[in-house]
């Protein structure tokens, strides 16, 4: 069984057991969430949200936090003399799928 989730603007594919990195969540690490934005749910049978699945709950356990990899930003300016460097680095929050309930 699996289900299409949103999360953070973005979908995901989740199976029970999976672990994944989402937005972050204003959650704390070791407590239990619902994410209630499904969009399918595929089992013996499909079911398509229109635009999300009625009744249907992914319950998942926050790992921990994590930052992604850093991203430069460099800005230049030929025979200006203007140069500008810069970094960021996103966080994530990284789920545990525990179950999927329909």
């Amino acid at each position: 069984m699996y289900a299409v989730i949103q999360s953070g603007g973005r979908q995901y594919r989740v199976q029970p057991g999976d672990q994944l990195l989402v937005e972050k969540l204003p959650v704390a690490a070791g407590e239990k969430i619902e994410l209630d934005q499904v969009l399918l749910v595929a089992g013996e049978q499909v079911k398509i949200g229109t635009p999300l699945v009625e009744g249907a709950r992914v319950r998942a356990s926050v790992v921990a936090e994590e930052k992604g990899p850093k991203i430069r930003i460099f800005k230049y300016r030929p025979r200006k003399r203007y140069r500008k460097r810069a970094g960021h680095r996103q966080t994530y929050t990284r789920l545990q799928i525990d179950e999927i309930v329909v």
